[in-house]
């Protein structure tokens, strides 16, 4: 056991001061006054920096110089994991976007080895396409976009939530009773890369439909005569939402406007690429060369294709450019992941018996530090 102190901690519900939180094993045992602390218990002072909940990431390409789609493996995912833990993410969802369903099902396996090895860590997969609209496919191999095989699809629902936590799909490109059946078998079937209509959209969250894909990119645009899949996940009092807080995939002013509408179910996500971590200018996704410059990472046609952003980035973002308490940023990037993903019991907050993934983050909203399921790391506090 050992404690934390001299901090602020942002619990995920309050703000606390002259606490300390106490971790014993890969668990939160308690927080409490600092001045009870047990006095044998050994002490980790974070000097007066910010504690929060460690970030989780719903839609994670690569990082550290990977690609999943490029080496589908647990290497791959422990280096997209180790490369995470300094930008104070935690936990994640591996995302394959659009490829065969060899690879498809390759990824699974490699999801439940993940989830074996670091349960906490590697929460499932996040499978982006391959039932898409072509129209609205972005920087993805519309090769392998195509319709759902029956047998791929109960191979998914089958699997459970535990596997492939997140599916997305073009809602109207795929029969209601498919995203039924996947709803049905715990996956959370999200919209993106579409061209839906307001009234395709209603029909597909009726259908199970529980979250949309980075906000506003890939998909119909807001307009007055017709609000499109945006309008339709405005109007929703259910469905969460993605959204690329680095200032290139939306405008800052957007977020702003959709944060107040949505509210808890909006969550930051990165859409990162190998370049996080790196020094890399240049990689590949869906057969095309990506170039990272000036902050974003584009193809040669001016195609976004994903990000470089981390979470403490889309955090500073939200902080600076919206008008947002620090302590709501840090929700969007933790406790509102972890709900969606129903695990918030365990993740995103600071409370007792919840898991001991943390950030320690410092005044300049830099993480200098983190607790991964019980580890301490330093990063430089």
């Amino acid at each position: 056991m050992y404690a934390l102190t001299h901090c602020t901690i942002y619990t995920g519900f309050e703000e606390l001061h002259h606490s300390a939180v106490l971790i014993e094993g890969d668990r939160i045992l308690d927080v409490i006054p600092q001045a009870d602390i047990p006095p044998t218990c050994p002490q980790i002072d974070l000097q007066g920096n910010l504690l929060t909940a460690g970030f989780i990431d719903l839609q994670l390409n690569g990082c550290g110089g990977v690609m999943f789609n490029d080496d589908i493996s647990l290497q791959t995912v422990e280096t997209m994991h180790h490369t995470n833990l300094r930008s104070g993410t935690t936990s994640f969802l591996p995302t394959l976007i659009t490829a065969s369903d060899q690879d498809m099902l390759e990824a699974i396996a490699v999801g439940q080895d993940g989830r074996r090895h670091y349960p906490y860590n590697v929460l499932g997969l996040h499978l982006e396409g391959p039932y898409l609209n072509p129209k609205r496919k972005g920087i993805h191999n519309g090769a392998y976009i195509r319709p759902p095989d029956a047998q791929i699809v109960r191979k998914i629902a089958q699997g459970g939530g535990d596997t492939v936590r997140i599916l997305t799909l073009a809602p109207e490109c795929v029969d209601p009773s498919i995203i039924a059946q996947l709803a049905d078998g715990g996956v959370i079937v999200s919209a993106g890369h579409s061209e839906a209509s307001y009234e395709q959209a209603k029909a597909g969250f009726a259908a199970g439909v529980a979250m949309v894909t980075h906000l506003f990119n890939a998909m119909t645009p807001w307009l007055g005569r017709s609000p499109g899949l945006v309008g339709a996940t405005l109007g929703d009092r259910n469905v969460y939402a993605g959204i690329i807080a680095d200032g290139h995939h939306v405008h800052f002013g957007s977020i702003e406007l959709v944060q107040r509408i949505l509210k808890d179910r909006l969550i930051l996500v990165s859409d990162a690429t190998p370049p996080v971590g790196t020094t890399m200018t240049s990689f590949q996704i869906g057969g095309q060369e990506v170039f990272y410059r000036d902050g974003k990472c584009i193809s040669a046609d001016g195609t976004l294709g994903g990000s470089a952003l981390t979470l403490i980035e889309a955090i500073r973002n939200c902080v600076q450019h919206l008008d947002l308490t620090l302590a709501e940023a840090f929700r969007m990037a933790s406790l509102y992941p972890a709900r969606l993903l129903g695990m918030d019991s365990e993740l995103g907050i600071i409370a007792p018996s919840a898991i001991a993934n943390l950030t320690v983050i410092n005044q300049a909203l830099e993480v200098v530090g983190v607790v991964d399921q019980g580890h301490w790391l330093d990063f430089g506090l």
